[in-house]
């Protein structure tokens, strides 16, 4: 078992940047594939970035590559999400997720979620 807490959303102006962070309970925080989800209202949940446990292989959405860096210090059982040049878009709310394995994309690969963190671009 796995608990996530997500936590450094917040409003920020276009252009600008933001780090959200997610806190890992465990002691084999290190072997976990972490996620983040993004998911707008009325919008299904979608895949941001991952980062490998065993590689610490990356994996990013086409429409993040070059502007979001995901990172984890696993001795600190933490995965950060560093957005750069965001975007003005909808409130969505960001989801940390973990499972052992990298599947792929789908949420329905990851079993444990965080609560999420709400993330609000302004133009």
């Amino acid at each position: 078992q796995v608990q996530l807490v997500e936590s450094g959303g917040g409003l920020v102006q276009a252009g600008g940047s933001l780090r959200l962070s997610c806190a890992a309970s465990g002691r084999t925080f290190s072997i976990y594939t972490m996620a983040w989800f993004r998911q707008a209202p009325g919008k299904e949940r979608a895949f941001v970035a991952a980062v490998v446990g065993w590689s610490g292989n990356t994996y990013y959405a086409d429409s993040v590559k070059g502007r979001f860096t995901i990172s984890r210090d696993n001795t600190k059982n933490t995965v950060y999400l560093q957005m750069n040049t965001l975007k003005p878009e909808y409130p969505a709310v960001y989801y940390c997720a973990a499972d052992l394995d990298y599947r792929g994309t789908g949420s329905s690969q990851y079993r444990y979620w965080g609560q999420g963190t709400q993330v609000t671009v302004s133009s």
